[in-house]
């Protein structure tokens, strides 16, 4: 990626988002992307750990996975299309927890060595 511009203009390939731009991703581009997402979950690491940890334990821990799931939901609600079925189902309280876990734990995998190439699959297999 030459800058942070054009990470910005890729993220209007995703037609969730209200802003919903359709062009098709290079294989580049989906590549670095997908870099980009290892090495942020590299750092977020700890983050992402304490919120599954708070999932687990939820009468210990609710307030960390309450906070999570708030802000989660009130940026689908700003930056998503929340006319979309796709958006409905990510804010059904129902069944929104078991795509952010599934989500979350995804993440988690991608800190190994290995990280690209299992987000990679998982992209692909999705």
């Amino acid at each position: 990626m030459p800058n942070k511009i054009t990470i910005w203009k890729l993220r209007n390939n995703n037609p969730l988002r209200k802003s919903y731009i359709n062009n098709n991703i290079k294989p580049k581009e989906f590549d670095a992307l997908i870099k980009i997402t290892v090495e942020m979950s590299k750092y977020l690491y700890p983050y992402i750990r304490e919120i599954l940890k708070s999932k687990e334990d939820i009468e210990e821990n609710s307030v960390i996975w309450n906070d999570f799931n708030k802000r989660f939901i009130e940026l689908i609600k700003e930056r998503f299309n929340i006319d979309s079925m796709r958006v409905k189902k990510l804010l059904n309280q129902a069944e929104n927890d078991e795509i952010i876990i599934k989500s979350l734990l995804i993440l988690s995998f991608c800190i190994s060595n290995q990280g690209y190439q299992k987000l990679k699959n998982f992209l692909f297999d999705y």
